[in-house]
């Protein structure tokens, strides 16, 4: 069903005047207003579909069809976005009642993490454009972060064209946390290594190691990587490829299939399963500061 959207001029509109309609019109859709002088229709606000909705902890189609829709360029606007407000708000709360599940997923899978509303836990879908030069105003995908602190930790993305993932870690760590996992390294990189050499997780993120070509695996490999080392640190120290790391993290992408699927959720809770030591392990090194006096330099390659 849909419903016109217009926009008057500042003159005193007079009162809209109903065309006669045939019984078949108005099966087929709501009467539509005769126009009078300075009004004009925008569009059609289009409504949410009412049949084929995902039972709650579930995403349906619908969403994804949803943000498919938004990530063509001439869609993502905000005419083309408030004429979709109905569908928006019914694929948002779907995407909600779906994070209120995984949330209490994960806080049986790991207690550390609060058990927050959906609200505290979401990504905005609107772009912050305020110093960016692509003014682009919406996400094309919905997200979610989820720690003992609220929002860093784990990282859900939900994205069409099999973009979907689920990620954990930390990602560009402020200079200070970066130093002491650093110290940490230097201290004792045994539970780290023990950590992401598991079966399990090296089933799930690669071999331990870097990649010979540079691709990323397991925790190597990420685009802020040094090349060389950081300042005040060997180029041969045993541990040099822990140490040129600057983000600690994994992830894993899913196809559209398997995010729609009714089983969905138990796959998350296996995979956060596996996550869950890496996770508690940084949190450690993050917040443990070492014994040793023993410190790396600056978070900066040498000359």
């Amino acid at each position: 069903m849909t419903s016109l959207a217009k926009k008057s001029s500042p003159k005193k509109a007079a009162t809209l005047r109903k065309k006669r309609r045939t019984k078949a019109d108005e099966d087929e859709e709501d009467e539509e207003p005769e126009l009078e002088e300075g009004q004009e229709v925008v569009g059609r606000v289009i409504q949410a579909p009412k049949d084929g909705w995902a039972p709650e902890g579930q995403i349906s189609q619908h969403t994804f069809s949803f943000l498919s829709d938004l990530q063509k360029p001439e869609n993502n606007d905000r005419q083309w976005f408030k004429l979709r407000e109905p569908i928006y708000r019914r694929t948002e709360a779907e995407f909600k009642a779906f994070i209120d599940a995984f949330t209490d997923m994960l806080t049986e899978v790991d207690d550390e993490i609060p058990p927050l509303p959906p609200k505290d836990v979401i990504h905005r879908i609107y772009r912050d454009i305020r110093f960016s030069n692509d003014k682009t105003p919406y996400k094309t995908g919905f997200s979610g972060s989820f720690s003992r602190s609220g929002r860093k930790g784990k990282f859900a993305f939900f994205k069409p064209g099999d973009q979907s993932m689920l990620a954990a870690g930390s990602w560009c760590p402020a200079r200070e946390e970066l130093q002491t996992i650093r110290n940490n390294i230097l201290r004792s990189p045994d539970r780290l290594r023990a950590v992401i050499a598991r079966p399990a997780f090296v089933k799930l993120f690669g071999e331990p190691r870097p990649h010979p070509k540079g691709s990323k695996q397991n925790i190597f490999g990420a685009e802020d990587e040094l090349k060389g080392a950081p300042k005040g640190i060997d180029k041969g120290h045993k541990d040099i490829d822990l140490l040129r790391c600057r983000s600690f993290i994994v992830s894993t992408r899913f196809s559209d299939k398997v995010v729609t699927s009714p089983d969905f959720i138990d796959e998350l809770r296996r995979i956060a399963e596996v996550l869950m030591p890496f996770v508690r392990c940084l949190n450690d090194m993050i917040t443990i500061q070492p014994d040793s006096d023993e410190e790396g330099g600056e978070d900066d390659e040498e000359d």
